[in-house]
């Protein structure tokens, strides 16, 4: 009878561990896809339309009041100023006649006032105006002017010329900067300046516009030409006092 030959339990222990932990992992495996139930789909689904119904809400609250108040279609305020009437109230003071030229609805007074020159020495006269292109020419009139005042009030721009208006010839300055100043030095004894950002074709317009006021004053006082009257006239737009 043949021996039975046992395993050492060594061997068995190897045997056995080799389908234990030390066993090779099996070969890599697709991740696992997260699969959500019929109920919370269902529940993110409601979430997302219900961000977009209150979405859809606010702008149909918001939209009535937008459409309700539409953007103004005026300009704006615009000052209802009587530069007539106010050259009026301001002769007595000036001891000239304060210019007053008529321009129609094509150039818009936004200021007239009679300035007692406290601070340059220069009582002036002076006249804001709104071109028809929306820029802006002030009107500066004085009968005391002097050089350092007058280069002031064009803000040290040198002459470039002349320029024609209203049948004189105007001194014509220019900053090179936008800026530039037309000047009447003989006025009607006093000194009128142009001055403002607008485009000479606009200068011209409120310098003839000068002229034929001052024509219309000279006039009214005797007949006697715009360079010897007593009586000055000052068109659209003044320029600021120092």
């Amino acid at each position: 009878m043949s021996e039975l030959q046992e395993t050492p339990p060594a061997a068995r222990a190897g045997s056995a561990g080799s389908a234990g932990p030390n066993v090779p992992a099996a070969p890599d495996q697709p991740p696992v896809k997260p699969v959500l139930s019929a109920g919370a789909a269902k529940r993110a689904n409601a979430s997302v339309i219900g961000m977009i119904i209150a979405l859809v809400l606010s702008i149909a609250a918001f939209l009535p009041i937008v459409l309700m108040n539409p953007s103004p279609k005026t300009d704006g305020y615009r000052p209802n100023i009587n530069v007539s009437a106010v050259a009026r109230n301001a002769a007595g003071v000036a001891g000239f006649t304060p210019a007053a030229p008529e321009t129609g609805d094509t150039f818009r007074a936004n200021y007239a006032r009679w300035e007692s020159g406290a601070g340059s020495g220069v009582p002036t006269w002076e006249v804001g105006y709104l071109t028809p292109k929306d820029s802006f020419i002030a009107l500066v009139q004085a009968r005391q002017s002097n050089p350092t005042w007058l280069l002031q009030q064009v803000k040290s721009a040198p002459v470039t010329g002349t320029r024609s208006a209203g049948g004189r010839d105007w001194e014509l300055r220019d900053t090179g900067k936008g800026e530039k100043s037309m000047v009447l030095a003989d006025a009607g004894g006093t000194t009128v300046i142009l001055t403002g950002s607008a485009q000479l074709d606009e200068f011209t317009l409120l310098a003839a516009a000068v002229v034929k006021s001052l024509e219309g004053t000279s006039g009214a006082a005797g007949g006697a030409s715009p360079g010897s009257s007593a009586d000055a006239t000052g068109s659209p737009s003044p320029a600021p006092s120092p």
